[in-house]
């Protein structure tokens, strides 16, 4: 068996026409659809990037335990599974913050991987004297002072080395897979990971894709909004979403070659595809921007998935309605290579779905240090825990960083011996307070969840989820789930007082 796994970053659901999407011209996605098996009920699980990652590794939720992190020691890794059973798994990726210290245990779990530089910050081109005040007349400083924020500039720096449409880094991942798929084609027993950090902010992609979809905006460069309120004018909206929408046709040009190459190959007898995201992005819905201070909306958490399985040829343009999940893939990609599932692992294969098995009752999705989402498919409902800036919770880890360094002395200096956990193979693990130097919500800037509070919305007569409901009844079933969940989790006792639920007996 072989199997080709696409994975963009921040592909909204409502932008893909198969989903029911209008605004955005995405034939080859819709194309794919026509001949694979959509799921209607996709969502996300640990966000936001590398947290998702850990899910699709190990095929369980880790949010309850971890923020943004590595990989740890005693994970279970599906690439690495794979690798062990003589299955070759290859990266191909320009998803930069696998090589910051947050996530530096992630690519090397594949047998071979390639990088491919300029994404965002990527700390690829050095210039020791930009030009920083042609920098900051080309931005708005509605979305950023160049000369004040080293991210953004690190992203202005690189965007000046990408000028013809095979210099950007998504189409350079897709130009190294046909690579591959030229060297191995003729080859059995491997896994491909082809990763494309677009259409992530910041939305920038080449003029052929944005004059579709030109606003008559003439003003500075707006293709990076803050996760924040909206506050852009309804002219700039339109901007940001356009340029959004340009590199989503961007992603569905390219993924459409792909789609040509399995045709000119024949691929399709022999080799899944599987095509899918980490999670949303809110395009100024809710009036908010971005996807990681708010509530876990439709927008964010509700993902697509399509996948192509020979076995599986005669259910071409199926739906499948049952819930899955971002943990699903780790146990479906062990199916398809006929290996077996880790003890540990909370995921399910979601291939007896297209058969016609029933799903799971209810999916819960989160963010360490933010509220808890959880869905049967008709319903959904956030709940906050009582006080956002309650400093109980810890982070359980053998690797102590965060998404681009270490712990800071101060935090280092409360680990204590913790654990073990049923998912750490007896191993003990260090818990650290998840410290707020100003009573924010860990890792957060304090200012944003304590806008919003617990709520249920109705998810067939509300999609867009913006008329929270009242129904005591709904909101205590959907909380067994959570409870139940969070049990199977094995989640730390303080994070159950945390979440305001019945806490089981500690691991101290």
């Amino acid at each position: 068996m072989r199997a080709v796994f696409v994975l963009f970053d921040s592909l909204n659901r409502h932008a893909l026409g198969c989903y029911g999407g209008t605004g955005i011209a995405t034939p080859n996605f819709d194309r794919f659809a026509a001949r694979a098996v959509t799921f209607d009920n996709h969502y996300v699980g640990s966000l936001p990037c590398m947290p998702a990652r850990r899910d699709m590794h190990t095929g369980r939720l880790n949010f309850m335990h971890r923020s943004w992190g590595p990989l740890e020691p005693f994970d279970n890794s599906m690439p690495d599974l794979l690798r062990q059973a003589g299955v070759h798994s290859h990266l191909i990726s320009d998803h930069f913050h696998y090589f910051e210290d947050g996530g530096a245990t992630y690519h090397s779990r594949y047998k071979t991987w390639e990088f491919i530089r300029g994404q965002e910050y990527d700390p690829w081109i050095a210039m020791v004297e930009p030009p920083l005040d042609r920098f900051k007349a080309m931005y708005s400083d509605k979305h950023y002072n160049v000369p004040t924020e080293p991210k953004r500039r690190q992203h202005q720096i690189n965007r000046e080395k990408i000028r013809l449409e095979e210099d950007f880094p998504g189409p350079a991942c897709f130009a190294r897979a046909f690579a591959f798929l030229d060297d191995n084609r003729d080859a059995d027993n491997w896994f491909l990971q082809l990763e494309c950090f677009d259409p992530h902010e910041p939305f920038f992609a080449p003029e052929k894709y944005r004059e579709p979809y030109r606003t008559g905006y003439n003003g500075p460069i707006l293709d990076w909004p803050k996760y924040a309120p909206v506050k852009e004018s309804a002219e700039e909206i339109a901007e940001i979403r356009a340029n959004y929408a340009a590199l989503v046709a961007m992603c569905d040009a390219w993924f459409g070659k792909l789609l040509d190459y399995f045709d000119e190959h024949d691929l399709w007898r022999d080799t899944c595809l599987v095509l899918t995201t980490d999670h949303g992005f809110l395009l100024a819905e809710h009036d908010w921007w971005g996807k990681n201070l708010t509530p876990y909306y439709e927008e964010i958490s509700h993902i697509p998935l399509i996948l192509h399985h020979p076995g599986h040829a005669g259910r071409a343009g199926q739906r499948v309605a049952a819930l899955t999940q971002t943990t699903d893939l780790m146990p479906t990609f062990l199916e398809i290579f006929g290996q077996p599932v880790p003890a540990e692992v909370t995921g399910r294969s979601i291939l007896p779905l297209i058969e016609g098995a029933p799903g799971p009752s209810a999916l819960a999705f989160g963010m360490f240090g933010g509220p808890v989402g959880v869905t049967d498919g008709e319903y959904s409902y956030f709940r906050y825990p009582a006080d956002l800036f309650d400093e109980r919770l810890g982070e359980y880890t053998l690797i102590p960083t965060h998404m681009t360094g270490f712990f800071t002395l101060k935090e280092l200096a409360t680990g204590r011996m913790a654990g073990p956990f049923d998912f750490t193979k007896g191993q003990k693990l260090i818990r650290y307070d998840a410290l707020n130097e100003a009573r924010r919500p860990p890792g957060l800037d304090g200012t944003k969840f304590a806008a919003f509070e617990s709520a249920v919305y109705h998810n067939a007569t509300d999609p867009h989820q913006l008329h929270p409901i009242r129904d005591a009844a709904v909101e205590a079933r959907l909380s067994a789930e959570i409870l139940r969940i969070l049990r199977a989790h094995d989640a730390p006792p303080e994070y159950f007082a945390w979440m305001g639920l019945e806490a089981p007996r500690g691991h101290d």
